[in-house]
C-alpha cells in the first residue's frame, strides 16, 4: 500500500455554520485523493508513508475502500467527514443526446441563458479556449484577478492558484496536452472561467468561478454549458469529474454519481483526539439546531441570522 510520495501540506480544520467559518485549526497533512476511475473500479491508490505529518486527508473514498483504508493505517484517528455523491458526467455520445437527459423545461432554460448573454456580448458568444503552452499564461492573466473577486475564492479558499509552481504546472500540462481551460468574455471583459485538467481519459472539474456582478447573466452556467458542447466535439474524454463535495450545479450537469466520503485520518495524540471529538461536538449541536429551526419553522431566521 505505499508507492510516491504526495508531499504534506497545511490543511484548515474548520468550525463553520453554512458558509460562516468561526475558528480554524491547522494540521499538517498528506492528501490521498481517489480518481474518478478508482472510485468506479474499486481501487485503492497508493497511501504513502509519513514521517513528520499529522495524518493524512482522505478524498473521496467510495465506502468499500473505507475498511482497506483502516486496515492500512491501524489505530488513526477518523474524523471530519463529509458524506456526498460524486456526480459525474458520462461523455460517450454526443453533445445532442447529453442534452437530451435534460427536461423540455431545463433545456429551455439554459438556452435562454445563453441568449441574454450573446444578446448582452453584441449577439455572440466570447468563449475562448486555452490549452496551449503559450496560452496558459494569457489564460492566469485575466482569470486570477477574476478569481479574487469570486464567491470561490472568498468564502471556501478555492481560487485558482497563483503561485509560480502552479503555473508551470498548468504550462507543463499544456506542453502534454493535459488541460482545457476557457474563459468567458462579456464586452472584452472576463466573467467567467473553468480550468480543467485532463486526467487520461477524464476532464476534472477543479476550478470555475465567475464575476458576481453579472450574476444575472448566470455566465458560469452559460460556460459550462458553452465548454461542454466543445469538448464532446472532440470525441476523446470518457467522463467529466466533478470531483468531491455536493452541489446544486453538480447535480444538475451530472448524469451519474457515485457515493464517497472525505475525511481526516490523524495520528492517535491527545491533541487530535481532542481535535476529532470537539469538531464532531459542535458539528452535532449545527446540525441539531437546524434541526430545530426547520421544525419550529425558524429556518429563514436562521440563514438571515448566518448572513449577518
Amino acid at each position: 500500500m505505499t508507492g510516491s510520495q504526495p508531499q504534506a501540506a497545511p490543511h484548515r480544520i474548520s468550525y463553520t455554520i453554512g458558509s460562516r467559518r468561526l475558528i480554524t485549526v491547522g494540521r499538517n497533512v498528506v492528501p490521498v485523493a481517489f480518481s474518478l476511475t478508482d472510485v468506479l473500479a474499486g481501487r485503492i491508490p497508493p497511501i504513502p508513508s509519513i514521517t513528520h505529518a499529522d495524518g493524512f486527508r482522505i478524498l473521496s473514498a467510495p465506502p468499500a475502500a473505507e475498511a482497506k483504508l483502516r486496515d492500512a493505517m491501524p489505530g488513526f484517528l477518523m474524523g471530519g467527514r463529509e458524506d456526498y455523491e460524486r456526480h459525474y458526467i458520462d461523455m460517450t455520445g454526443s453533445y445532442d443526446e447529453y442534452l437530451a437527459r435534460f427536461s423540455g423545461k431545463t433545456r429551455s432554460t439554459l438556452r435562454r441563458k445563453r441568449r441574454k448573454m450573446e444578446s448582452e456580448s453584441g449577439g455572440s458568444l466570447d468563449l475562448r479556449l486555452y490549452s496551449r503552452p503559450e496560452e496558459m499564461d494569457e489564460f492566469v492573466h485575466h482569470a486570477v484577478p477574476l478569481s479574487r473577486i469570486t464567491y470561490q475564492a472568498r468564502l471556501l479558499d478555492a481560487g485558482l492558484p497563483e503561485s509560480e509552481i502552479a503555473r508551470a504546472e498548468m504550462r507543463e500540462l499544456a506542453w502534454q496536452d493535459r488541460v482545457r481551460a476557457f474563459l468567458l468574455f462579456l464586452n472584452g471583459e472576463p466573467v467567467a472561467y473553468l480550468y480543467l485538467p485532463v486526467i487520461g481519459e477524464t476532464l476534472v472539474y477543479a476550478y470555475l468561478g465567475y464575476d458576481p456582478a453579472h450574476a444575472n447573466l448566470s455566465p458560469g452556467t452559460v460556460l459550462q454549458m458553452a465548454a461542454l458542447e466543445r469538448l464532446f466535439a472532440e470525441q476523446r474524454y470518457r467522463y467529466f469529474d466533478f470531483t468531491e463535495g455536493e452541489g446544486a450545479h453538480k447535480r444538475l450537469f451530472g448524469t451519474h454519481s457515485a457515493p464517497c466520503a472525505s475525511f481526516l485520518l490523524l495520528r492517535p495524540t491527545l491533541a487530535n483526539r481532542a481535535l476529532l471529538s470537539s469538531l464532531k461536538a459542535f458539528d452535532a449541536a449545527v446540525g441539531n439546531a437546524r434541526s430545530l429551526a426547520a421544525r419550529t419553522g425558524a429556518e429563514h431566521l436562521l440563514r438571515r441570522a448566518l448572513r449577518t
